[in-house]
This record gives C-alpha cells, sequence and structure tokens, in this order.
C-alpha cells in the first residue's frame, strides 16, 4: 500500500509564498530559511499571547483567594452608588440642604449596630458628607425627615428587631451585579 502524499501548503514566508508538500505535521514555512526569515513575527505574536494567557490566569487566581470582606465592600459600593443615584434630586435627609459638596449613602440604622439591615434599601438614603461623617448621621433630624418619606409604620419596622443575615460569597457577587445594573437604568433614565 502507498503512503498517501500530504496536501500541498502555502510557505507563510511572505517573501516566498510557494507552494510546498509539509514533511511534518504543523510545517508553516517551505525552508528553514523562510523560518528564520518570520521568526520575529511569530515570536510577537507569542509573547503576546501567553501575556494574554498570563493575564487572564492572574485574574482568575486573585478572583479565586479574594476574601468574603473583598466582595462585602463591592456589594456595599455598588448599593451606596444606587442609593446616590435614586436620590440624586432629593436634598440631604438630615439637614435638607442641596449643596455641591459630596454625597455618601447615609444608614438610619448602622451597618455595625444592625449588619441585617446593610442592604435595605428603606434604611439608606442620600446623606450629605458632613452631617454623616461629622454629625454621626445626624440621627434626631434623619429619623425625622425619614418619617415623612416612608412613613412611621416603616420607621417603626426598621427600628425593631431584625433576624442577622449571613451573606455567602454568591449572595454578594448578586447583589453587586443587581445595584450595578439598577444604577445604570436610573442614569439612562436620567440622561
Amino acid at each position: 500500500m502507498i503512503a498517501k502524499q500530504p496536501k500541498p501548503k502555502k510557505c507563510k514566508n511572505p517573501a516566498c509564498g510557494i507552494s510546498f508538500p509539509p514533511q511534518r505535521l504543523g510545517q508553516a514555512v517551505c525552508s528553514p530559511k523562510c523560518g528564520l526569515a518570520i521568526k520575529d513575527v511569530n515570536r510577537e505574536k507569542a509573547r503576546k499571547s501567553l501575556a494574554e494567557i498570563g493575564r487572564k490566569e492572574i485574574r482568575a487566581a486573585k478572583e479565586r483567594i479574594k476574601p468574603k470582606g473583598q466582595y462585602m465592600k463591592e456589594a456595599q459600593t455598588a448599593f451606596n452608588a444606587w442609593v446616590r443615584e435614586r436620590d440624586a434630586a432629593l436634598p440631604c435627609i438630615s439637614c435638607g440642604r442641596h449643596h455641591q459638596g459630596k454625597y455618601d449613602a447615609g444608614h438610619y440604622r448602622t451597618v455595625g449596630s444592625n449588619p441585617a439591615l446593610r442592604f435595605e434599601p428603606l434604611n439608606c438614603h442620600r446623606q450629605c458628607s458632613p452631617c454623616n461623617t461629622h454629625k454621626s448621621g445626624d440621627i434626631v433630624n434623619y429619623r425625622i425627615e425619614l418619617v415623612k418619606r416612608i412613613g412611621a409604620e416603616k420607621v417603626g419596622w426598621l427600628e425593631g428587631p431584625h433576624e442577622p443575615k449571613r451573606y455567602t460569597i454568591e449572595d454578594l457577587k448578586t447583589i453587586k451585579a443587581d445595584y450595578l445594573a439598577k444604577t445604570k437604568e436610573l442614569k439612562r433614565e436620567a440622561a
């Protein structure tokens, strides 16, 4: 039985370009001379490819070793951005001022004292940074305005006891994705 001849290939060297029968699997050039002529082009492509693979592996490794606290921080940042965007037209909930300064997402019941309400939209409103930071949230005025905005019954619910919530990493990823999407939607509507 006679072995079948391989199909002729075109040499990858742009200066050559002749057809040749490959002698090895994956042979791209007709001779070593053509191989040496295009080695720099291939080296650059290979370097870029390896660098991209390296970046993807590093990104995946960082994602695997990221602690739960980092996921919590990212979810909280997304939630806070949504609160600030939701209340963009409203004044500070504590002092009632509109100003050009920095605004925070101020929690009525603090995250430290009541972590179960960390991601509760009724518990968090746009608050100017001086009220939130320097006046410790200015809770007295916050409560007065909160009763006007959401009603005494809901404020009573916020002040009542709540079951502690144990967030998994998957929960936190979902919360982050949801609030990023909601923020994007609010920005699109405002534009």
